[in-house]
C-alpha cells in the first residue's frame, strides 16, 4: 500500500537527515521522563481490496512517560487525542467535490523504546483507541457537515505502532506509523445478508514534537 511504502521512504530519509546531527556516546542510559507531545497526522483507511489514495490531514496531542527497565530500554506509555479518517475526491457526470470522513479517538499507545545512542531511539509496540466522535463533511457541488453517531461505528480500535525519535533534551522529534487491525464499521445483518460498513481499518503516519517536563 502506498502509505506503507511512503512510511518506509520517510523513515529512511528521516534517519539519514537525523544521523548527521547525532553524536554517538558511550552513555546510552535511558532516564525516567514525563512530558507533553503533539504533532501532525496523515491518515487514511484501507481494506483488502482498496489502496490508500487520498490523505486526510489532522493532529495528535497528549502526554507520555518513559520508564526505564535497563540501561538502554524503556517502556513508554502515552495518552493522546488523535484524529484519523480519510478523504475522498469524486468527479463524475453528475457531481464533483471532496468528502471527508473524520474520526476522533482517545488513544493509548504502549511502546518498547530502545536507545540506539543517547540521542536516537527506535520504538515499537501496540495501541488501543476509543472513538469519541465522528463526522462527515463535503465541499463541492454539495456542501455538508454532519455528525455521525459514534455508536453506529466500532468504538474500539487497536493496532501496531513503530517509529523513530531524535532527542535534543528537553525537546524530541519523531516519526511513527500506526497500522490498524480493527475494522471501523460494525457488522450488521439485513434480510439475511451480513455486511460491515465501512469495511476498512485505520492507517496513520504522524510527525510529532515532545517536550520533557522533568
Amino acid at each position: 500500500m502506498k502509505m506503507h511504502t511512503n512510511f518506509l521512504c520517510a523513515l529512511a530519509l528521516f534517519f539519514s537527515a537525523s544521523f548527521g546531527m547525532l553524536q554517538a556516546q558511550n552513555d546510552e542510559n535511558v532516564t525516567t521522563e514525563f512530558g507533553v507531545k503533539g504533532g501532525f497526522n496523515m491518515s487514511n483507511l484501507y481494506n483488502n481490496n482498496a489502496d490508500d489514495e487520498n490523505i486526510l490531514y489532522g493532529f495528535n496531542a497528549g502526554v507520555y512517560a518513559t520508564l526505564p527497565i535497563s540501561d538502554f530500554i524503556a517502556i513508554q506509555p502515552e495518552i493522546l487525542f488523535t484524529t484519523k479518517g480519510a478523504e475522498l475526491e469524486y468527479n463524475n457526470a453528475f457531481v464533483s467535490g471532496t468528502g471527508k470522513f473524520k474520526l476522533n479517538y482517545i488513544e493509548v499507545p504502549l511502546l518498547v523504546r530502545v536507545n540506539v545512542t543517547r540521542n536516537f531511539n527506535i520504538h515499537a509496540g501496540g495501541y488501543a483507541s476509543y472513538l469519541v466522535s465522528s463526522k462527515v463533511s463535503g465541499d463541492g457541488d454539495f456542501n455538508f457537515d454532519e455528525e455521525i453517531n459514534a455508536d453506529d461505528l466500532n468504538r474500539f480500535d487497536a493496532g501496531l505502532a513503530a517509529g523513530i525519535g531524535v532527542d535534543f533534551s528537553p525537546i524530541s522529534i519523531g516519526l511513527r506509523y500506526n497500522y490498524g487491525l480493527t475494522t471501523i464499521g460494525k457488522e450488521r445483518t439485513v434480510a439475511g445478508a451480513t455486511y460491515t460498513v465501512p469495511d476498512a481499518k485505520n492507517s496513520n503516519l504522524s510527525l510529532y514534537l515532545s517536550y520533557k517536563l522533568n
